[in-house]
């Protein structure tokens, strides 16, 4: 790879044989940010950047030059801000129709194309109808990060020219084989499904969150109590809804939690059998399996267990590159 020195803070550029594949994970795939970044640091600019569900929209942003500013959002996420993106529609092929977050995508990179970006960028979705592997190498990357983060039950399914597509990590968890075929020579695979069978219904035996009681409004007003306490209640119960199928306020699994056991059964199986097939050159794997579906305000900790498993690796890292 080629180094150029200044003043400043010596800038890698990219390095067109080696290809970056992003694995699906949901809240996991933040660790993808630690692990671009730790690969910067020491000097590995991958110049082919491939992503599957979460893993597309960091690949994304990525390629498109914007992951300080995915970074400094993901940071401050809240529980709350979760809540808040999830518009529920249960007549639409999922519980979470997805325009939320959409949004804040459009908000990042805006009307940006995939032949457009400076990196080599594809996602990978699946047909829902054929139940063939999709690449999505042109067009809007809007598209593409929608279409290959639809998880099926809980995003809604995202129509594009006549096909109906839903998660790629149904058929193709960690894309090495997408890396490949866009000229990458050496691929390095970041796996976030190891190790989390089972993991999601032994790890959610904690107690409720503790609802502190709200002050009655100060206003004697009788219509602005009887408002007050309305909204107070309604905000309530959808935030008591939404952690029980998040699995945050029990001690059993709620319906997201049971979702995403079985999901990570398949994708295990999945990963297991492609990389397999098409084995890369270095595999990263975060230890992120106590973390859940939807706990997407973990941002700093899966990062910086993105971080980690690069340092765990660097060895491998440092004499299979010094060998190419």
């Amino acid at each position: 790879m080629n180094i150029q020195n200044s003043d400043e803070t010596p800038t890698v550029t990219p390095d067109t044989r080696i290809g970056i594949a992003l694995g699906s994970g949901s809240a996991r795939g933040w660790s993808h940010i630690g692990v671009l970044r730790a690969l910067e640091e020491i000097g590995i600019v991958p110049g082919i950047v491939t992503g599957c569900s979460v893993g597309s929209l960091v690949g994304a942003a990525y390629a498109s030059q914007r992951l300080d500013e995915l970074e400094n959002w993901v940071l401050g996420l809240t529980w709350k801000d979760i809540l808040a993106l999830m518009d529920v529609s249960l007549l639409e092929g999922g519980l979470i129709h997805g325009d939320k977050i959409i949004q804040y995508a459009q908000s990042l990179m805006g009307g940006i194309d995939i032949q457009d970006l400076p990196l080599k960028f594809a996602a990978v979705a699946t047909d829902l109808h054929t139940g063939r592997e999709v690449w999505l190498r042109e067009g809007s990357v809007l598209d593409s990060i929608r279409a290959s983060a639809a998880l099926p039950g809980l995003f809604s399914p995202f129509e594009t020219n006549g096909q109906w597509l839903v998660d790629g990590g149904l058929v193709d968890p960690v894309p090495v084989s997408l890396c490949r075929a866009m000229g990458a020579e050496i691929v390095i695979a970041v796996n976030l499904n190891g190790g989390l069978v089972g993991k999601h219904l032994q790890r959610n035996t904690r107690k409720p969150p503790v609802q502190k009681k709200r002050d009655p409004p100060k206003d004697n007003d009788l219509w602005s109590r009887i408002s007050s306490q309305i909204t107070t209640s309604f905000s309530e119960q959808k935030e008591a809804m939404l952690s029980q199928m998040l699995g945050r306020s029990r001690s059993g699994p709620g319906v997201f939690e049971v979702m995403a056991s079985s999901i990570n059964i398949m994708q295990d199986r999945v990963t297991r059998s492609r990389m397999a097939g098409d084995p890369p050159e270095i595999t990263l794997t975060p230890r992120l399996a106590h973390l859940g579906l939807m706990e997407f305000d973990q941002a700093e900790m899966a990062i910086e267990e993105g971080r980690a498993c690069v340092e765990r690796m660097r060895p491998q890292l440092d004499q299979y590159l010094s060998l190419n």
